[in-house]
């Protein structure tokens, strides 16, 4: 936590693990399974009843910048595992699996780029050009992968049914116009110079 009632969790720290251990837990109570690829995404998948059909996926990231907001990113990945809950307490098993991705290095607040994670999935950046960024003390992806045992087997770039990624708003536009939600139409955008 942080002063502000916030969050601290750089990618791959103590902080990061914590939240992730205890993010798996939740739903391995719920029954579901989880695995992770060699970039650390973790895929918590809640199996429907046809395990030929592609996944639904849900999700965002738990990692945050150093004085995070308290929802950024978790709020997607938390949305996602209530979803699941209520399939649960329902009694709700459904056709499709449903899984939620929880995405590593989104920030980029202590690797670069920020998106990391989704972005090696999604083929957009090789893995070793991934594992070898370093942060500010050196530490490499790789390095900080195996010291929190993240690092798993799962595929990359298998395809999904759907993807959906609720996420809090990060400027004033619904607010602004007095709605309270409303649809991505367009992306962050970055100039690294």
């Amino acid at each position: 936590a942080t002063d502000k009632g916030g969050n601290s969790r750089l990618t791959l720290s103590p902080e990061d693990s914590a939240g992730r251990r205890k993010f798996i837990a939740d739903c391995q109570q719920l029954g579901m399974t989880v695995t992770s690829d060699a970039i650390g995404n973790l895929f918590c998948r809640y199996a429907g009843t046809d395990s030929r059909a592609d996944a639904v996926v849900m999700g965002s990231h738990l990692d945050t910048q150093p004085k995070g907001g308290r929802f950024d990113g978790v709020y997607g990945v938390l949305a996602a595992l209530e979803v699941i809950r209520t399939f649960s307490d329902a009694g709700i098993r459904p056709k499709r699996s449903v899984e939620i991705a929880v995405w590593t290095n989104e920030e980029g607040a202590r690797f670069t780029p920020a998106m990391m994670g989704s972005a090696v999935f999604a083929g957009i950046m090789p893995l070793a050009e991934a594992l070898e960024r370093q942060d500010s003390d050196g530490i490499s992806v790789e390095r900080a992968l195996k010291q929190e045992q993240w690092a798993g087997e799962s595929p990359f770039g298998r395809p999904f049914d759907a993807y959906f990624e609720a996420h809090i708003e990060q400027g004033p536009v619904l607010e602004a116009s007095q709605r309270t939600i409303g649809v991505v139409t367009g992306g962050q955008a970055i100039r690294w110079l």
